[in-house]
């Protein structure tokens, strides 16, 4: 199979520890893109937290290259930020979400397309978004200032997941009309129905005429498995959680910290073994 299109998880799966592109993965991806394969940032934060990676990887204002972010919530053309697709949560789902968000031990997120809003902030949690994007922190009981903003989605911070889920059980009345997924080892997420990095890979691919069966996807976590299994292959690095490694076609030797992109490339686009 040729390979035409790869689509990469950012944070613990592209993204090393200390938040930049390795250099195995950055030779790796331009090497990929020299041979006509599109290297394509699949992140569930928004696409204004991604200029320094597109930097890193040579992709930042660039025309015919892509980003997909808030967990397949929007795609853009990475000149001029261009929406080629934006589908959010309708504002009382995202105001019910936030006003239920404050009944849990929980730092609650809401995407807006440009500004992320972040209500009971902890020191664990600044530590982790610094050098991955800006928030502003807001102490209102309500997001009626959002009221005409679209809002890509809402997201739930503990660093337990059984707290988490725990808080999902709670909120089965609310988000059976939802996509809720976990990612980061840290987050509980809620996007609009049908959104997803997996309908995002391949609203892509069909935008740019590309058969899904000739993608590539990569993950670590639990929002990657829609895009691991729309790819025609899916690939788990080494340090993805245990739960989506037995669904990938694929894990890799290495790590995030290890060039664990720069292992897919090698093997599948370089045929270095």
């Amino acid at each position: 199979m040729r390979y035409r299109l790869i689509a990469c998880d950012l944070d613990e799966t592209l993204l090393s520890t200390d938040r930049t592109v390795c250099q195995r993965n950055r030779q790796a991806i331009a090497a990929a893109q020299r041979q006509g394969v599109l290297f394509v940032c699949a992140t569930g934060r928004g696409f204004n937290s991604v200029y320094g990676t597109q930097k890193e990887i040579g992709q930042y204002g660039l025309a015919g290259r892509y980003t997909i972010s808030f967990n397949g919530g929007a795609i853009t053309e990475n000149a001029g930020d261009r929406v080629l697709h934006f589908d959010g949560l309708d504002f009382e789902q995202a105001a019910q979400l936030y006003r239920r968000g404050l009944d849990f031990d929980v730092c609650v997120h809401v995407y807006t397309m440009h500004d992320v809003y972040v209500r009971n902030m902890t020191p664990l949690e600044k530590g982790y978004l610094a050098g991955r994007m800006s928030v502003t922190e807001i102490n209102d009981d309500a997001i009626n200032f959002l009221k005409d903003v679209p809002v890509a989605k809402v997201l739930y911070m503990n660093p337990s997941y059984d707290y988490l889920h725990t808080v999902e059980q709670s909120l089965a009345d609310l988000t059976g009309g939802m996509d809720v997924s976990y990612s980061s080892n840290r987050y509980l997420e809620f996007n609009r129905k049908g959104v997803n990095k997996g309908a995002g890979l391949l609203r892509l691919a069909a935008l740019l005429g590309i058969d899904p069966a000739a993608t590539i996807a990569i993950g670590d976590n639990i929002n990657d498995l829609p895009m691991l299994k729309a790819a025609g292959l899916g690939v788990a690095v080494a340090n993805a959680v245990t739960d989506i490694k037995p669904l990938c076609g694929y894990v890799t030797q290495a790590t995030n910290d290890q060039g664990a992109v720069g292992e897919v490339i090698e093997r599948f686009i370089l045929n270095q073994r």
